[in-house]
């Protein structure tokens, strides 16, 4: 394995180049989606926030089986994770298509069931990529503050494409019209949506396989007394997950915090399009604020970790995210910020969105660090890594809630009766209110509860350093020195 104080960066760009993928099927799936079912094809807001949650919840519960079963698969060619990351791309690639791009005239209860069913196997597919991917980083060092980094540009790359891939799609794909000054309303543009976005996560996906095959001699393999893949299996192995409290803080806090997320990320084009009523020029232009919040938790993220140590710097980004995150909507809803036709308004919803990008980042790339040091701990007491298995839990838990949050979001628009085909400028203003109440204050509410949870986590850089040392000590007493040494 490369060795555990540096990664080379080579390895941490082909590394991260996996995330690209990932985050444009999340920017398409999380963002687009609803806005598209609902206002473009013409589902009811609680239909459209069931078939994200459907697929979600499917998805969530393959993911543990998928960690069990690339923590044992045995290739001698490809190793453990890499048969998964080649395999998953291209059924990944037509599903995300196919759901963009609907046959005409189909009634809502077959049009329902055709977004539900590539919704699922889009979902269900990148699964089989994206836990493995994960787990081959935790991989990669065994530092405490090296993996840090090496997430850091996982986290990067999921932004640089993603972020590109949402610019583009404002840009190019859905440009203001004559008939449709909102382009996201215009229902020409998703079928070449589709396309592009899959090929995004075909390229990159792949890219990032064949990047880091020179790794795979150097990663850990699976142990040969290890069990066969059993179902039955795969719930033991996450009943021990769950049973290290350093591992329930951490996903609980994230449960909470998906919760948030969730209903930001699908109400989030309602806000901008009805709520804020941007044009899709304006919104291309939040690409400033971006890349200088990924950018600062990409350069400061492992320095935070080093100087404050991982739990603080969790907290404090938990805390960062939800507060700006319903910063503007809660002052627009006390009369404390300019109306939308005030000149500043672009500007500071721009400046605004700095904030909880990088402290989103920042919470990222340190809770993925962490759950690599979680490893170990449990390596420790049980003798067996399972990086596959944690990852999987960890992503079970987040996609579970971040689907409740979904389903929040269609059910509230119905309940506001927030009307299908809207017009932006012509929504009531009393349901454009009870929009923003949802959004802001309400769904910040689970996020502070996720603090005090990750409040409760335990390792830091002195006791990883211990559970490090008895490691070494223990292997080298069974005669197998650790994975990050070899080589």
């Amino acid at each position: 394995m490369p060795s555990t104080s540096s990664v080379p960066v080579r390895t941490k760009v082909a590394f991260g180049l996996g995330a690209a993928g990932e985050s444009t099927q999340y920017v398409a799936f999380n963002t687009f989606s609803l806005i598209y079912f609902n206002q473009v094809l013409g589902l009811s807001g609680t239909l459209a926030g069931l078939v994200t949650t459907l697929a979600l919840v499917f998805d969530a519960v393959s993911d543990p089986m998928v960690g069990s079963l690339s923590d044992r698969w045995r290739s001698a060619r490809l190793g453990r994770r890499h048969p998964f990351l080649y395999g998953a791309p291209l059924p990944a690639a037509l599903c995300f298509v196919a759901l963009f791009f609907p046959p005409n005239g189909l009634e809502d209860g077959l049009l329902f069931a055709w977004l539900a069913v590539f919704a699922i196997l889009l979902r269900f597919s990148m699964t089989f990529f994206q836990v493995p991917h994960l787990a081959l980083g935790s991989e990669l060092s065994d530092d405490y503050i090296e993996r840090s980094s090496v997430m850091s540009y996982n986290s990067l790359f999921g932004f640089l494409i993603g972020g590109t891939f949402w610019v583009v799609s404002y840009a190019y794909i859905f440009p203001a019209t004559v008939e449709h000054a909102r382009g996201v309303l215009n229902p020409e543009g998703w079928p070449v949506f589709g396309i592009v976005g899959a090929t995004s996560i075909l390229l990159f996906s792949w890219a990032s396989a064949h990047l880091t095959r020179d790794v795979i001699p150097r990663l850990p393999k699976a142990p040969e007394d290890l069990p066969g893949f059993r179902l039955a299996g795969v719930l033991d192995e996450m009943r021990g997950a769950l049973g290290n409290p350093n591992y329930r803080a951490l996903v609980f806090g994230l449960v909470f915090l998906s919760g948030t997320i969730g209903i930001h990320q699908t109400l989030n084009l309602h806000m901008q399009t009805y709520f804020w009523e941007l044009t899709s020029e304006q919104l291309t232009l939040f690409v400033i604020g971006g890349p200088l919040g990924f950018w600062a938790a990409f350069a400061f993220t492992a320095r935070f970790n080093l100087y404050f140590d991982k739990r603080p710097t969790i907290m404090a980004s938990a805390l960062g995210l939800v507060f700006f995150g319903a910063l503007p909507v809660s002052l627009r809803l006390v009369g404390w910020f300019p109306d939308n036709d005030h000149p500043a308004l672009l500007w500071l919803l721009i400046a605004n969105a700095i904030f909880p990008i990088f402290f989103g980042a920042v919470l990222n790339i340190s809770v993925m660090s962490s759950l690599a040091d979680i490893v170990d701990e449990h390596e420790l007491t049980s003798g067996r890594r399972q990086e596959g298995v944690f990852y999987a839990a960890r992503t079970l838990f987040a996609k579970a809630t971040s689907s409740v949050g979904h389903l929040l979001a269609g059910i509230g628009l119905d309940v506001i009766q927030f009307p299908a085909n809207a017009v932006p400028g012509m929504v009531p203003a009393d349901v454009l209110f009870q929009l923003g109440l949802f959004y802001g204050p309400i769904a910040a509410i689970p996020g502070l509860i996720s603090a005090y949870c990750y409040g409760l986590y335990r390792i830091d850089r002195r006791r990883h350093e211990e559970i490090r040392s008895l490691l070494r000590a223990q292997r080298q007493r069974a005669g197998n020195p650790m994975p990050a040494d070899s080589g």
